[in-house]
Parts: C-alpha cells; sequence; structure tokens
C-alpha cells in the first residue's frame, strides 16, 4: 500500500512537472526576540519577496531564483519588516550553470552598497564546513517572512519551523529528476515552507547548511512532498572565490 502511495505521487509529480518557490513557513511560531538576527529581507518596490542571511558585513546568500524579481534591496537586523530600513544591493552573482529553479545551482550572493555594522542586532551566520554530512532525521530551523497558508499573505514577524531532513535516495522516489547539490527536508510531515520563504536558510547546528529552494506546485496545505534547499557546502569555492574577488 505505501509503494502504490508513492507511485501515485510520482506520476502526480511527473505529468504537472511543476516546483513552486520556497515560499511561507507552515505550522511554525514566531522567532523569539534577539534570535536569528542574521535573517535578511530581500524587498523590491513593493516589498518582502524573499528571505536570505548574512555571511559577511557586506554579502548575503539567498536563492538565484528571486532574481526575477528586479530593483532589490534588503532589510537586516529586524524581525519585524513594518518601516525597517533599507540597504540597496551593489551587485548580484549566481552559478554561470543557473537556468530555473528546481534544475540546481539555487544560490546567489548579493553584495550590499555598504557595510552592515556587525553587532548583537546584525551578526552573521557561519557557513558550513565542505564535506559537511547532515544525518537523516537531523533536526533544523527554517525562518522567514512568507505566507502562512496558501492564499495568505506575506508576515511582517518573523517565522520558524523545526524540520527533519530526508535521506536523498528517499527524496528522489518523491522529485524525479532532483538536481545534485540539495538537501531535502520537511515537508512530508506537515511542516516546512511555502511562497515568500525563498532564499532563507536551513539552519542545522547553527550553521546555514541550506538555501530555501522549491516545494510543489507553490501549494502550502501541504504537499506530502518534501522541502527541497541547495546545499551550501557544494557551493563554498564558488563563494570564497566571488567574495575574494570582489573585495581585493
Amino acid at each position: 500500500m505505501k509503494a502504490l502511495h508513492k507511485l501515485l505521487l510520482l506520476l502526480v509529480l511527473t505529468c504537472h512537472g511543476q516546483n513552486g518557490h520556497g515560499s511561507e513557513i507552515i505550522n511554525g511560531e514566531k522567532v523569539p526576540e534577539n534570535s536569528m538576527q542574521y535573517m535578511v529581507s530581500v524587498q523590491n518596490d513593493q516589498g518582502h519577496v524573499c528571505g536570505g542571511f548574512l555571511i559577511r558585513e557586506d554579502f548575503v546568500l539567498t536563492a538565484a531564483h528571486c532574481d526575477d524579481r528586479v530593483s532589490f534591496r534588503v532589510v537586516l537586523g529586524t524581525h519585524n519588516l513594518k518601516g525597517a530600513e533599507k540597504t540597496a544591493i551593489k551587485e548580484k552573482y549566481k552559478p554561470d550553470a543557473y537556468e530555473s529553479v528546481g534544475k540546481g545551482y539555487d544560490i546567489m550572493l548579493l553584495k550590499l552598497s555598504r557595510k552592515a555594522p556587525l553587532n548583537n542586532r546584525v551578526p552573521t551566520i557561519q557557513l558550513p564546513e565542505s564535506g559537511m554530512n547532515i544525518q537523516e532525521n537531523q533536526q533544523c530551523l527554517v525562518a522567514g517572512w512568507g505566507k502562512t497558508t496558501t492564499s495568505g499573505h506575506v508576515e511582517n514577524e518573523l517565522r520558524m519551523v523545526d524540520v527533519s531532513v530526508i535521506d536523498l535516495d528517499v527524496c528522489k522516489e518523491y522529485w524525479p529528476g532532483l538536481p545534485a547539490n540539495v538537501i531535502c527536508a520537511g515537508g512530508l510531515t506537515n511542516k516546512g515552507f511555502c511562497q515568500g520563504d525563498s532564499g532563507g536558510p536551513l539552519v542545522c547546528n547553527g550553521t546555514a547548511a541550506g538555501v530555501v529552494s522549491y516545494n510543489k506546485d507553490m501549494n502550502c496545505n501541504y504537499p506530502d512532498v518534501p522541502n527541497v534547499y541547495t546545499d551550501v557546502s557544494k557551493y563554498l569555492d564558488w563563494i570564497n572565490k566571488i567574495i575574494k574577488h570582489t573585495t581585493g
């Protein structure tokens, strides 16, 4: 019966062939005050469009598919986006191999127009080491300002939810054509992200292990398929190369 259930899910995914950009926090809670202050809201003229996280005083990491929405600026060091101060983006960097969400390489660096004053209110988050080995069922956190229902609206208050890491071989059964260099976590247990959380971090053991990439059909009701994140540890050389070449 379980095998039949998986087969039906695979048929649905194959027929629809659609990925939904990462979005809202589902079945989560408000982030406690003075925690996860490295979270970044990536915005356009209409407001919040994606999440991100501060990795240096002048660099934010987010998802490449967020570049679909132009005229970026960011909000740093606050849980509440209402009336928050914005910082302009000077440059955007994506891997040359990036084509579209769902095909991999969904990661982007944003260079800020001015350095952030690093302190307790505006800290950075540590990146994982190369060769990081995340274990199946490991508990991690994902956070964002995205919607909390499929037809809802973007939240002003930062929210978070705990999610469990899913074995990649299991994830491939649900996602035919799953790209390389990804992490699967959440989704199967009615917890995870949905529209508006793209680009935010999957935080495991205090490090930004993943970047929110996509779920299924932008449906947050919530689909019985895993959420997919870009594996940051596989892009450390790319990240370090850009930072080195743009800071002299």
